[in-house]
């Protein structure tokens, strides 16, 4: 990755790094000489004083062997330390003529070589302070005082740059200084070639360093990326887990933190989307229930209707005089006109239940009182369909809370919906059973099973397996849904199960105590 944060990173390190060798490589090579030429004019002055200080009030003529060897070590330790070389003599100067005319060597001892050319070195500066003597071209002047005079020499003998120091002292002494100014060339010169080599190595080194660096800080930033790219494809599971106090693990747990805010803000707007959906999808199904509701009423009411109308219009014009046939024909009127009131009256309490406009009064009742009360008041029925009941009544009395009114329509419709299919054997049997504080009523009754795939559909309004056997009892496919509705409404389970000798419907209510029956 070309333009990777580490790779950039360690660019910019080793062009730090060669940046910082190449200028003091630079320096070294034009700004060192001027500033060891100050340093060392500037020691120079230190050394000549402390010389001063050291030969103060000094009579040469009167030392001793032993205090002359002092005084020597004194200012070869001067010398020594400051690298500088320190000369002392004794010049005496004629003020008229401008000539020099004794000039003593006297420190240090050495060959006469030595002392001869630091003598004429010393005479022709002592000439230019005292007289004004002009000096070779090849002498600049550094610094002046009235005690001495600082120059900057090149010396054609040993063919090297000096720096010469030329004072004077009490009791017509002088001091001479020298140090060797071309040696801070060589020294750059090998100071260079030691930071290239050094630099080489440590830019090597600083190369590795950096990338493990670098590493310490990009790979944790790779894994912000990588989160960032979960985040983006809504995967709200993935974390930044490093444990940092800098600003990598601040903005880790920022990035956390609005994970967990992203994930519950779209859940929410998820929840809402689907409760929108599923209110949509409600309301087109209230709108389609409403429009099979107006057909399905439409299309039961037409035939009474109908019946209705030609009886009555058949009664209005006297079509039969007979009192017999003008009775028939007003049974069937009153008989179609029932039919209809019934259906209208269980389509009210019908919607009512699926529009929660029905409320549940709870009750605590004995349930064995309503089985009682049902089964009697359709003891006629059985008698006309020559159907023989088989009742399993419970010993004790089954209390249960619940809508007594309600429990009645269920028990009703179940009954008459076995009455209405009896066949073979025509054989309904009731019976209730406890388990585990719940009491299940069941219905049975011989005849064809109903079809599976016609289970589910049984519960829906007007829907009628068998439409011909419908048509014949007066049946108009309601009775089932308002068990539905009541039992949902009571938070109750319910089903029907198939036999091969018949159809079978259940109810479940929760029992609440035993104890003797209401009276």
């Amino acid at each position: 990755m070309k333009s990777s944060m580490r790779t950039r990173l360690i660019f910019i390190f080793s062009g730090m790094l060669i940046l910082t060798i190449v200028c003091m490589c630079l320096a070294n090579l034009f700004l060192l000489p001027d500033f060891y030429q100050r340093t060392k004019v500037s020691q120079m002055k230190r050394v000549y004083a402390q010389t001063v200080k050291i030969c103060d009030s000094v009579d040469w003529s009167e030392l001793t062997e032993e205090q002359v060897s002092s005084l020597y070590d004194r200012l070869d330790v001067l010398s020594s330390n400051s690298n500088v070389s320190v000369y002392i003599m004794q010049v005496e100067v004629y003020s008229g003529s401008g000539e020099i005319a004794t000039l003593d060597y006297v420190y240090p001892a050495g060959s006469d070589r030595l002392q001869q050319v630091t003598r004429e070195q010393v005479g022709k500066y002592v000439k230019s302070m005292y007289f004004g003597t002009a000096l070779d071209e090849n002498c600049e002047l550094l610094s002046r005082s009235g005690d001495y005079e600082v120059y900057k020499v090149y010396d054609q003998r040993v063919e090297s740059n000096y720096i010469e120091l030329t004072g004077q002292m009490p009791e017509k002494y002088w001091v001479y200084l020298r140090a060797n100014y071309q040696s801070i060339q060589e020294s750059a010169q090998v100071s260079n070639q030691f930071i290239t080599h050094a630099g080489i190595v440590i830019v090597i080194i600083g190369t590795f360093i950096m990338l493990f660096i670098s590493n310490h800080y990009t790979k944790p930033i790779l894994r912000l990326a990588k989160h960032a790219r979960d985040m983006k494809n809504l995967n709200f599971s993935s974390r930044y887990e490093d444990d940092r106090d800098d600003e990598i693990g601040i903005l880790g747990s920022s990035m956390n933190a609005l994970a967990d805010e992203l994930e519950h803000t779209i859940s929410e707007l998820k929840t809402a989307n689907n409760e929108l959906q599923v209110d949509l999808d409600r309301r087109s199904q209230q709108e389609e229930m409403r429009q099979e509701f107006l057909a399905n009423v439409s299309h039961e009411l037409k035939t009474p209707i109908a019946l209705i109308q030609g009886y009555a219009e058949g009664l209005q014009e006297n079509i039969n005089d007979d009192p017999e046939s003008r009775e028939f024909y007003c049974e069937v009127i009153v008989d179609e006109a029932n039919k209809m009131n019934k259906m209208v009256k269980k389509l009210l309490n019908l919607n009512q239940l699926e529009f929660g406009n029905g409320r549940v009064h709870l009750e605590h009742f004995d349930l064995n009182n309503v089985l009682d009360y049902v089964i009697h008041s359709t003891d006629i029925l059985f008698r006309q369909n020559e159907a023989v009941l088989s009742y399993h009544r419970s010993e004790e009395p089954v209390m249960v809370w619940a809508d007594e009114y309600m429990i009645e329509e269920v028990v009703t419709n179940y009954v008459s919906n076995a009455l209405n299919h009896v066949k073979y054997e025509k054989k309904v049997e009731i019976k209730t059973v406890l388990d585990d504080g719940v009491v299940r009523v069941s219905i049975f009754n011989t005849g064809d099973p109903i079809p599976e795939e016609e289970l589910e559909k049984i519960w829906t309004k007007f829907y009628k397996v068998d439409k011909a056997h419908t048509r014949e009892y007066g049946g108009n496919g309601i009775g089932l849904s308002i068990v539905k509705a009541v039992m949902e409404a009571h938070n109750q389970k319910y089903g029907v199960r198939n036999y091969d000798n018949g159809v079978e419907f259940w109810f479940e209510l929760d029992v609440a105590v035993h104890s003797q029956s209401k009276q």
